[in-house]
């Protein structure tokens, strides 16, 4: 059970790390809007709803404003390096506190903390494999989303999982990724309302954009 949140959002404003520089839920577009927003559509339909529960955004994911971030954690989930390290940096040294009380996670599991000092009022921690090896990565959303689902979560926030030193190919991810996604969207109509693939590199912003109009088309 993780650590009780503020519910007075000002309150917990004045409390993030990155001060001013967070950014809202509402500052990210969803699949649908962005592509409508890229064509100058705003007509533009779909005839797969779940374009407007995804979301793509380049940049930091400790600024997201979000019900919770997954973290690329390792199987201590005591921080590392990369983004696990900027998360446990992020959130001050609490997280690591609540982490050392969960006796670590499985590859392909995951596990719920507090946000503690992100703007993000959840972290799941997840753990991926390294190399490619589909199922395990997979497991990783998979148990990220049921979690979302199971705390009642409405926006989720996703690294690149395994990607970078883990040594996943990128391209490889990002399809393990979305068909996840997706699947797992299918299964719940209702929650979580909105699932944001936080990208860093441009080579991880290329692949999406590859993809994601295959798993979620805006055109009819």
């Amino acid at each position: 059970m993780s650590a009780p949140v503020s519910s007075d959002l000002a309150e917990r404003r004045r409390q993030y790390s990155c001060g001013d520089r967070y950014v809202p839920l509402s500052d990210i577009p969803s699949w649908l809007d962005y592509n409508r927003q890229r064509t100058s559509a705003e007509s533009l339909v779909t005839n797969n709803p779940l374009a407007e529960r995804v979301s793509f955004w380049r940049g930091d994911i400790t600024a997201l404003e979000v019900d919770a971030i997954v973290n690329a954690a390792n199987k201590s989930l005591l921080g590392g390096g990369g983004v696990d390290g900027a998360i446990h940096r992020a959130a001050g040294p609490e997280l690591k506190a609540e982490c050392a009380t969960l006796g670590g996670c499985e590859t392909g599991d995951a596990k719920l903390t507090a946000g503690y000092r992100l703007p993000a009022r959840h972290v799941l921690h997840t753990v991926g494999p390294v190399g490619e090896r589909p199922e395990l990565l997979a497991s990783c959303y998979r148990r990220c989303l049921e979690l979302a689902r199971q705390h009642r979560l409405r926006s989720v926030a996703f690294p690149c999982v395994s990607t970078g030193v883990f040594g996943y190919p990128q391209e490889a991810a990002a399809t393990v990724a979305l068909q996840t996604v997706r699947e797992q969207l299918e299964k719940d109509a209702q929650l979580p309302e909105r699932v944001v693939f936080c990208l860093f590199l441009e080579e991880d912003v290329a692949a999406y954009l590859r993809q994601l109009p295959v798993f979620f088309p805006v055109k009819k």
